[in-house]
């Protein structure tokens, strides 16, 4: 008989992932093994499989996941009804939010592309695709000229925001002078008075 989905499915889910990221971080993908991950998140081998039939599987989970939930995060703090430069001050700040306590998850992002399938990795990139679209939009309407002709310039702005973001866990503490509210602010004022002068 199959076995029925606890009503704590998600929740464990969540748990699984969080403690098969930070595994996966610190002992790559390779070393890390399904016991090792299941001792970590506290639960079965066999029960870790009944959430995750392999690896790939779950290091697939972790990065979907992750990035589900950046895109559900930005698109909640997103208002079209706002300036943009209000707008992308928003979308900044629910970036930098949601990295809290990602620095796992971003690792194995980074490392995780000889072990996924052309699939997996098509829907990775579909939700990465929909994010950056976001922020090149609202940078657009903050520099119409971004996007006007070619718009050969408007992808190397957004990705040079998206490298302020992302890099943010190398070098970040929490509890310092700078706070990541702080940060998102002065990383929107940086691209905000540096966008305005590109042609």
């Amino acid at each position: 008989m199959a076995r029925t989905r606890a009503e704590d499915f998600d929740d464990k889910r969540r748990a699984i992932l969080r403690s098969a990221a930070a595994v996966f971080a610190e002992q790559g993908m390779e070393k890390a093994s399904m016991a090792r991950i299941a001792a970590q998140s506290g639960v079965s081998k066999s029960l870790l499989y009944h959430y995750y039939p392999s690896k790939a599987e779950l290091i697939f989970s972790i990065i979907h996941t992750h990035l589900e939930e950046l895109d559900a995060a930005i698109a909640a703090a997103d208002d079209p009804e706002l300036p943009p430069e209000a707008r992308l001050r928003a979308l900044v700040r629910a970036v930098i939010e949601t990295y809290r306590d990602a620095a796992d998850q971003h690792k194995v992002q980074l490392n995780a592309g000889p072990v996924l399938g052309e699939a997996e990795k098509a829907e990775i990139l579909a939700v990465e695709r929909r994010i950056v679209r976001r922020f090149s939009a609202v940078l657009a309407a903050v520099n119409p000229a971004l996007g006007e002709g070619d718009g050969r310039n408007l992808m190397p702005v957004t990705m040079s925001l998206f490298g302020m973001m992302n890099w943010i866990d190398q070098w970040f503490r929490e509890g310092g002078p700078v706070s990541r509210a702080d940060y998102a602010d002065l990383a929107t004022t940086l691209i905000l008075d540096g966008v305005r002068a590109v042609r």
